[in-house]
């Protein structure tokens, strides 16, 4: 599905549009045929990442994730993913679900190239609670769209790829409201929670 040159170009744009200051969303594109939910760019890493869902209404929706990497002078698409998508109704605070990641193929040409020593990209899909005002991904900042949906990309060796930075929800006053760390599975709000019903 989203392989060839249209399909890298269309990336392209998105990129381009969020290292922009822009919402990711292209205008001439119908959010009822392709919607990008969100986009993120590590421009000092040299990586970017696409949340899109086709056919957002329609029973045939599917949700796809792509991946980005700067090299030789332009955005080039080294891998992704598609699904029907897991979107739960209503998250209290933070929700982190695995997004997927590629192994830096452009960067193994580099010395002393070798496969192994090539960084591993890495995204997550976060959804964020109302109250959230904004998101930490390691030392990154940041706000809550408007939807509370966001994509976070990042890299890491390729020998500690399952490993995350930490994610913080952040209150609108800068509180910290929850937090996830690199192997955790849920939230300590979560966590909080579940301690006080049982």
């Amino acid at each position: 599905m989203w392989t060839g040159p249209r399909s890298e170009a269309f990336l392209r744009r998105v990129v381009r549009r969020v290292l922009a200051g822009n919402t990711p969303q292209p205008w001439w594109i119908p959010r009822r045929v392709l919607t990008v939910v969100s986009a993120d760019v590590d421009a000092t890493a040299g990586v970017g990442a696409v949340w899109m869902v086709w056919r957002p209404r329609s029973p045939r929706t599917c949700e796809h994730i792509a991946v980005l990497e700067w090299y030789e002078e332009q955005w080039r698409y080294v891998g992704g993913g598609c699904g029907s998508g897991d979107d739960p109704v209503n998250v209290d605070v933070l929700d982190v679900r695995n997004g997927g990641g590629v192994r830096s193929l452009t960067r193994s040409n580099v010395p002393p190239r070798s496969i192994t020593a090539a960084p591993w990209i890495s995204c997550v899909k976060v959804r964020l609670g109302r109250d959230v005002g904004q998101v930490l991904i390691g030392a990154r900042r940041i706000e809550n769209p408007e939807q509370c949906k966001l994509i976070a990309v990042w890299t890491s060796p390729c020998i500690s790829r399952k490993a995350r930075p930490v994610i913080v929800a952040l209150g609108r006053d800068g509180a910290e409201l929850s937090r996830i760390g690199p192997h955790d599975s849920l939230d300590s709000h979560t966590w909080a929670r579940l301690r006080e019903d049982s």
